[in-house]
């Protein structure tokens, strides 16, 4: 394998570390004293900026004109999607970011649920991929559930994580349902996001909207819920820090890199990388000074068990319609949506 074949592998390593990245900051931005929902906040606000002009500079030869129901699935998508972020910055208050990497291997499995629940997929019995599929699914369920209620004792610690022993366990399992609750937002996420790229392909416009309507939106809550002005003044602190990297790096680098790895080898190769990022978050929480718990690696190893089990049944799927004699993947993508679009997932 030649030097050029290998930057997408490095490619989606990076990625994986961005995403792991953003979410050590933000667990620290909010150890520090941010307020989770102003985080939210700001962190959508800053991507709406530069997302901005690359929409209108980027996307002229395919930007089709934006119809009152385009805007209102876009609409639709943020709300999930902001949802999905605060539960997300919630959980990893009340957990870590390692409980976090290994609820998003949920994901496929909560997408197969949404997709045979909406008719996007059928489950046949007798097929060996929807067995794999089906199985996956309820081990990953599985094994997230063992993660979320058996933290299990300290297999590695440093003096300084000492003092997050004392934290309650029913922390961790607040912490692990909220992140169970933004696995299946971010499934739903995708459901929605595959119709509306069905009808309106212009990928850098969906998203400036998106922004746009999450700034909103997560602006309207958190004026209800903080109350403290003091609170949304920026300090040159770790949460400045947190926006920065969340805004520029997570979610227009990343975003940009994911694709590019996308466009070179498929969306199977790039959601093969997904359970890397428990390694990284593990390597990042011992350096840090959290706690790494037996319950963690059990769960998240079971987890990723389900993770490929589902990720095999669709490759194989993929397979089977291919020599079926169906042109291309993306033709069946009404009927496997799971693997649709994956860059947006990792």
């Amino acid at each position: 394998m030649g030097f050029e074949d290998s930057l997408p592998f490095f490619g989606m390593l990076m990625v994986i570390l961005i995403q792991v990245g953003n979410m050590e900051v933000s667990k620290a931005a909010m150890s520090a004293g941010m307020n989770k929902y102003i985080l939210a906040v700001y962190s959508n606000a800053l991507p709406t900026l530069i997302l901005l002009p690359l929409s209108f500079i980027c996307c002229r030869s395919q930007r089709p004109p934006v119809t009152f129901s385009v805007l209102c699935r876009i609409f639709l998508l943020a709300l999930i999607g902001c949802s999905g972020q605060i539960l997300e910055y919630a959980g990893i208050q009340y957990s870590s970011p390692t409980l976090c990497t290994a609820m998003l291997n949920l994901i496929p499995a909560f997408t197969f649920m949404l997709a045979i629940i909406f008719r996007m997929e059928k489950l046949e019995w007798s097929s060996s991929s929807s067995q794999a599929k089906l199985l996956g699914t309820i081990v990953s369920i599985t094994g997230a559930s063992v993660v979320t209620f058996y933290k299990g004792p300290p297999i590695m610690m440093t003096p300084s994580s000492s003092q997050l022993l004392l934290s309650p366990q029913s922390s961790w399992i607040l912490g692990g349902i909220l992140l169970t609750a933004d696995a299946f937002s971010y499934s739903a996420w995708y459901i929605v996001q595959a119709s509306i790229l069905k009808i309106y392909p212009a990928v850098l416009v969906i998203l400036f909207h998106m922004f746009f309507y999450n700034t909103i939106l997560s602006a309207v809550f958190t004026l209800i819920i903080v109350r403290d002005p003091d609170a949304w003044r920026l300090r040159l602190d770790m949460g400045l820090v947190a926006i920065l990297y969340t805004g520029v790096v997570s979610s227009v680098l990343r975003v940009s890199l994911c694709t590019w790895c996308l466009s070179r080898t498929g969306p199977f190769f790039c959601s093969m990388f997904k359970p890397v990022a428990i390694i990284f978050a593990v390597v990042m929480d011992v350096f840090l000074g959290d706690v790494l718990c037996l319950g963690s690696v059990i769960g998240a190893a079971v987890t990723v068990v389900g993770f490929y089990a589902v990720m095999w049944g669709k490759a194989n799927e993929e397979k089977m319609y291919k020599d079926s004699g169906v042109a291309s993947f993306g033709s069946s993508s009404e009927k496997i949506p799971l693997l649709q679009n994956r860059m947006e997932e990792i």
